[in-house]
């Protein structure tokens, strides 16, 4: 069982900028991708980003890449997203979570395992 804690949303302005983390348990990274998703009132949860730990490999959504930078800590269990220059839009929980495949990983189906979320919110 795979347990995964996100902290780090919060408010800002547009323009700001914020670091999620998403604390997983101990070995996950041997033997899951991690991914970033939100999902903004009424509308579907969306992909924002993903970590593949072979190869270092990372996937973004266009609507972020250049903005958002996903990166993860081996020895300390953690993945993040930093998020430069925050956009009202961007407003959403926002969740980790952890896939068992290497491919795919825009599908939030090929996740298994789904923190909790945090909040994020973007004012004008």
């Amino acid at each position: 069982q795979v347990q995964l804690v996100e902290s780090g949303g919060g408010s800002v302005q547009a323009g700001g900028s914020l670091r999620l983390s998403c604390a997983a348990s101990e070995g996950t990274f041997s033997n899951y991708a991690m991914g970033w998703f939100r999902q903004a009132p009424g509308k579907e949860r969306e992909f924002v980003a993903g970590i593949r730990w072979s190869g270092r490999s990372t996937y973004y959504a266009d609507s972020v890449k250049g903005r958002f930078t996903i990166s993860g800590d081996n020895a300390e269990n953690t993945v993040y997203l930093q998020m430069n220059n925050l956009k009202p839009e961007d407003t959403a929980v926002y969740y980790c979570a952890a896939s068992p495949l290497m491919y795919g990983l825009r599908d939030a189906s090929r996740y298994d395992y789904w923190g909790q979320g945090t909040q994020v919110t973007v004012s004008s």
